[in-house]
C-alpha cells in the first residue's frame, strides 16, 4: 500500500466478504469464542459493526472518541440488516474523494484519511477472519484482501510497537504455506 491507495472499493469487497460470513451464522454459534480472546461471536460482530460506524463516523467529519458502542446488542437473526446499515453509512461517509485527504482524528492519532481507514480496513479484514475461525474453520478469505490488509499492518504496526496499550499482541509465526489473511492474523499476535 503507498500514500495513493484508494482502499473504499477493497473496503467495500471486505465488507462483502464479512457479509457473507454473517449470513452463515447461526444464533446457536453466537456464543463461541473467538480468536479475538476478548470476544465471543456476538461481541465480536458488536465491535466489528461499531468499528464500521465509527470509521464512518471519522469520515463524516467526527472524531473518534465522541463514541463509545455503536451497535450494542442485536437480535440473533438481526445481524445481516445491522451490517447492511453500516455499510450503506460507511459507502456515504467515505464517497467524496476529498475525504480520503483530509486529516482525520483516530485513535492512534491524526493522519490522512487514506491511512485512516486502511487502519479500519485492517480491522475488518482481520474480524473476518477471527470469525470464520469461529463458526467456519476452512473457509477460504480473500487472498487479495488479505495481502493488502498485511502490507498495512506489517507497515503501520511494525513488529517492534507492542506492549501496553497497543491491542495487538507479540508477532507470532505463521505456518510457511499460511494464505495472507492468516499470515495477518498471526502478525497481529493471532494464530
Amino acid at each position: 500500500m503507498d500514500a495513493t491507495t484508494d482502499l473504499r472499493p477493497l473496503y467495500q469487497d471486505a465488507a462483502d466478504q464479512l457479509a457473507k460470513l454473517i449470513d452463515a451464522v447461526t444464533p446457536e454459534q453466537l456464543g463461541l469464542p473467538t480468536p479475538c480472546e476478548e470476544f465471543d461471536v456476538r461481541a465480536l460482530l458488536s465491535h466489528t459493526v461499531g468499528g464500521m460506524h465509527r470509521a464512518a463516523y471519522i469520515g463524516e467529519g467526527g472524531h473518534p472518541t465522541d463514541v463509545a458502542a455503536l451497535v450494542g446488542e442485536a437480535a440473533d437473526d438481526a445481524w445481516p440488516a445491522v451490517l447492511g446499515r453500516a455499510r450503506a453509512r460507511m459507502a456515504a461517509a467515505w464517497a467524496d474523494d476529498a475525504t480520503l485527504e483530509r486529516p482525520t482524528a483516530v485513535p492512534w492519532g491524526t493522519v490522512p484519511g487514506r491511512a485512516a481507514l486502511g487502519g479500519y480496513f485492517m480491522e475488518l479484514v482481520t474480524h473476518s477472519w477471527d470469525l470464520a475461525q469461529a463458526v467456519a474453520p476452512g473457509t477460504v478469505l480473500d487472498e487479495e484482501l488479505g495481502r493488502v490488509a498485511l502490507a498495512f499492518a506489517e507497515q503501520a504496526l511494525p513488529a517492534e510497537r507492542r506492549g501496553p496499550g497497543v491491542p495487538f499482541g507479540p508477532v507470532r509465526p505463521a505456518p510457511a504455506d499460511a494464505d495472507p489473511t492468516t499470515r495477518l492474523a498471526a502478525w497481529l499476535g493471532r494464530a
